[in-house]
């Protein structure tokens, strides 16, 4: 008998996508007699409270929790999910939706919902900074703020990669204050002035930025990349080197392949440090310690013959 489906939908996607996400499951879920129950989530701190009592639902029916969102939302969701070692499973609902592409999860609402019905849980690579998961990437400096940004213009323009790569460009133009990092990977010590630091744990982002280390991620390493410090003009050019996949062939960009990093903000180690992990803004006491979990989470996708590795 196949195990039981408990989805949890993020409302933010807005009336159109609860719809359609309603839509498919009754049509294909119930279609198959495949049994689920749907949680939806209306605000964000609600979301909390209602992945506990799913958690524990799924826990005494042995069943999957399923997520329906963007990468913030699964992310939340997983890293409440990954002790657990529990079957996870995504209907992607964002903007860029890395996370579930580069499994081949399908963006299409109903093709993702029919994946359900035969994907088998597999481990995927976590990434883990100061104990929180890390799905796609995290990062410090300019990059949340480029988040912020992008996400007041979504609230006024809407939701779409357009707006979100504009609003990016627009960004880059403004001022930005350099960090004085000193990192440490294995032994080694780099002392560093940029302003961001990118921890990728995503190969189909990395590979789409042009970074050489792309495939290492999935094989127990993430990718580390930080910007030499640039006027505003150079930065314009590295977006657009990243925008036609050959970032990692600049020469203001340093980059390398780590299993563990530990990231100190010289000067400033008692104050909490920003920074975005997968799309959502967080504020973590350094030193900040990246690094791979040894447990893996486990995912519903295709077989690896019909997918991409992370």
């Amino acid at each position: 008998m196949s195990q039981p489906l408990f989805i949890l939908q993020n409302a933010a996607s807005g009336k159109h996508r609860i719809r359609e996400v309603h839509a498919a499951l009754e049509r294909v879920l119930g279609g198959a007699r495949r049994e689920y129950q749907l949680t939806l989530v209306r605000h964000r701190r609600e979301l909390g409270n209602a992945v506990r009592s799913v958690l524990q639902r799924a826990t005494e029916r042995e069943g999957a929790i399923v997520v329906a969102g963007g990468d913030g939302t699964i992310n939340t969701v997983a890293n409440a999910v990954l002790p657990t070692g529990l079957p996870f499973g995504v209907l992607p609902q964002g903007t860029f939706n890395y996370f579930g592409r580069s499994h081949g999860i399908p963006e299409d609402t109903d093709a993702a919902v029919r994946l359900l019905l035969s994907a088998k849980p597999q481990p995927v690579q976590v990434g883990l900074v100061n104990d929180r998961v890390i799905l796609v990437n995290a990062s410090l400096g300019l990059y949340p703020k480029l988040l912020e940004d992008r996400e007041t213009a979504k609230r006024e323009f809407g939701r779409s990669r357009v707006v979100a790569y504009l609003s990016g460009l627009i960004g880059l133009l403004r001022e930005r204050n350099a960090l004085q990092l000193q990192m440490e990977t294995r032994g080694r010590r780099i002392l560093m002035k940029t302003p961001t630091l990118f921890i990728g744990n995503n190969r189909l982002q990395m590979e789409s930025l042009g970074m050489r280390e792309a495939p290492d991620i999935g094989t127990g390493r993430m990718v580390a990349l930080a910007l030499r410090p640039v006027g505003r003009m150079s930065l314009l050019k590295l977006a657009l080197f990243g925008a036609l996949g050959s970032l990692g062939s600049a020469r203001e960009v340093l980059s390398f392949g780590t299993d563990a990093l530990t990231v100190r903000h010289e000067g400033r180690d008692a104050h909490p440090i920003k920074l975005a992990v997968d799309g959502e803004i967080l504020q973590l006491q350094p030193p900040l310690r990246f690094e791979v979990s040894s447990q893996p989470l486990y995912l519903l996708k295709p077989l690896p013959a019909h997918c991409d590795a992370q």
